[in-house]
């Protein structure tokens, strides 16, 4: 079975306009099914026998290396990095759009000789399923329609608080969507945390790492999450639990994390104020899907349940899952906002034609939406509108039942409503 994702979207409008196609993200989202929707000729380097061959082909420029049906997808392409040149130089000679697809789980290893390939190689991010694409959204409020400044909104969400601890603690991994025990469902996530404690990490840039070490570190930063902790405080943390850290070593687990698309982190975002005021540029921890720090953790629904403090932090971490992945589709970037004098926004979209929004994100008591509100009214009064435009909207994502506008004209719309 197929789940129909919102990147087939960007996917087919990106292969109009590059040469090349490169998805980005973490193992186990759906990156190879979705490139072979497109690709008639694919290359699994991640295979022993293929990876041999085509680095021999890359190693003495044999022009089979290039040779097949196009779109032609190399799968892991960043075990062979010189296919990035090889190929722009192939697209360069022929000036033909949608010839190639790469795909891949690593960051490849920094190189100055690299060409950028601007014009002729785009990149996409793709992330585990938001709850629209895994069909547990309704999809009644549409973040499109509000951005086209829609004036009423209507929706009810019909999953309880252990519905979306369950989420939490599954994740968007299209074979764990898919799968109808939710015992079994829960476990894919800590399978994958262990195949990258245990593995992945070490094969990252080929650096022997200590999987007690990485499993604390990840444990210590998922901890953390949706805050703006300083490392120095992940670093006591682990230091609380383990043996003595030196902050180099600290910084080389969490690179690796970071190019293995483990780790997202939310930058601040940097608007025109009508006031001199601090902005706080600590970035907001993050992972890619909330499963990864609830199984770093050791999280369960049930201790969710029981711990709504932790339960609030990874409800954050999946609505910034959700989006991060609506904002692509819309052709924007999720930021948070932080300043000096403690006011605070989860979120704020900004799309790339400068119109923007803020978002708070509360699991839902009457009075944490109320403060929520009085927040992001605070925020729009201090960005300079004459600069910046007024906010599209401002939003309150919770997990609570209806999608409704307030008298103050904030909306409140649960997470299990909402769309790109």
């Amino acid at each position: 079975m197929y789940l129909k994702r919102l990147i087939e979207y960007t996917m087919n409008e990106t292969m109009q306009s590059a040469g090349c196609v490169v998805i980005e993200g973490p193992k186990w989202c759906g990156k190879s099914t979705e490139g072979m929707r497109i690709a008639k000729t694919t290359i699994e380097l991640a295979k022993p026998n293929i990876f041999r061959q085509y680095k021999l082909f890359s190693d003495s420029g044999d022009p089979n290396l290039l040779k097949g049906e196009k779109p032609i997808m190399f799968d892991e392409w960043q075990k062979i990095p010189d296919l990035w040149d090889y190929i722009r130089s192939d697209i360069d000679h022929s000036g033909n759009r949608g010839e190639y697809i790469l795909t891949g789980s690593t960051k490849p290893k920094e190189d100055e000789n690299r060409h950028s390939g601007t014009g002729r190689i785009k990149k996409i991010i793709m992330r585990p399923m938001s709850l629209w694409e895994s069909k547990e959204s309704t999809g009644e409020v549409s973040l499109e329609d509000l951005f086209n400044n829609i004036e009423t909104i209507t929706g009810k969400n019909s999953h309880t608080f252990d519905d979306v601890a369950f989420f939490l603690c599954r994740g968007g991994w299209p074979q764990a969507v898919l799968e109808k025990n939710r015992k079994r469902a829960v476990k894919a996530p800590v399978d994958y945390v262990a195949s990258l404690v245990e593995e992945e990490l070490s094969e990252v840039d080929e650096k022997r790492r200590n999987p007690a070490r990485a499993r604390a570190i990840l444990r210590a930063y998922s901890r953390n999450i949706s805050t703006p902790a300083r490392l120095s405080t992940i670093q006591a943390d682990i230091e609380a639990n383990d043996a003595v850290l030196d902050p180099r070593t600290l910084d080389s687990y969490l690179n690796a994390f970071e190019k293995l698309y483990v780790i997202e982190e939310i930058e601040a975002w940097s608007p025109k104020l009508r006031s001199k005021t601090t902005i706080r540029t600590t970035n907001s921890r993050q992972t890619v899907d909330p499963s990864i720090a609830a199984a770093a953790i050791h999280a369960t629904p049930n201790d969710l349940i029981n711990d709504l403090n932790t339960f609030g932090l990874l409800f954050e971490s999946l609505c910034i899952r959700d989006l991060r992945i609506y904002a692509q589709r819309l052709e924007g970037t999720v930021f948070n906002y932080r300043d000096s004098n403690g006011l605070e926004a989860d979120a704020i979209i900004h799309l790339n034609n400068g119109k923007w929004a803020a978002i708070e994100i509360k699991l839902g008591s009457n009075d944490s939406i109320d403060l929520a509100a009085k927040n992001l009214i605070k925020l729009r009064a201090k960005v300079d509108t004459q600069r910046m435009g007024e906010p599209s909207f401002l939003m309150i994502i919770t997990a609570t039942q209806y999608a409704y506008k307030r008298e103050d004209g904030v909306l409140v719309v649960p997470i299990a409503c909402l769309k790109n």
